[in-house]
């Protein structure tokens, strides 16, 4: 019983990252296409410090995210889930966890009764501070799961394309 129960929540991970990626485009915009540098040593101590003061609380001092995050509690929510190697923060293309971080999941999947424990950031945080946070995130994973993420920012973008070049906002 305890693995089909697994199963059916993996699976709705699963299907939950396939909306938003389904979804992410209809929010995209110009000024909103992101490509998280990771070698700025300014942007990375303000990630951190944007880190500790918003996100620590829930997704843990070191990215450990809280227990049992792919189960929904009882109050129909899922816990924070880790954004370290374990996660998966590191599948999404970097404009999308911008988005997601700034506008919050309902509104990027287009599910407006979607609920979730996470607020959007949109007036609360600046995007320089939300590209930070994301920088800092993502300059803690290994090097392999930086190059998986690049691949996928890669592949995110050619599907992009169509809209024309667009500079990146570097973090």
């Amino acid at each position: 019983m305890r693995s089909w129960r697994m199963v059916i929540l993996s699976a709705t991970v699963v299907g939950l990252a396939a909306v938003i990626a389904v979804f992410a485009g209809r929010f995209s915009s110009r000024a909103e296409r992101v490509n998280l540098l990771t070698d700025d040593r300014r942007t990375l101590s303000l990630g951190a410090k944007v880190y500790q003061e918003r996100c620590a609380a829930c997704h843990g001092a070191n990215l450990e995210g809280q227990a049992n995050w792919r189960e929904r509690g009882s109050d129909g929510m899922l816990p924070a889930p880790p954004h370290d190697a374990s996660g998966h923060t590191w599948h999404h293309p970097d404009d999308v966890l911008f988005r997601i971080t700034k506008y919050g999941v309902a509104k990027i999947a287009n599910i407006p009764d979607y609920r979730s424990a996470m607020p959007a950031f949109e007036g609360v945080l600046s995007d320089a501070e939300i590209l930070a946070v994301l920088t800092w995130i993502k300059a803690r994973w290994p090097t392999d799961i930086r190059s998986k993420q690049e691949r996928i920012n890669t592949e995110h973008a050619t599907k992009q394309r169509g809209a024309g070049p667009v500079p990146a906002i570097k973090g």
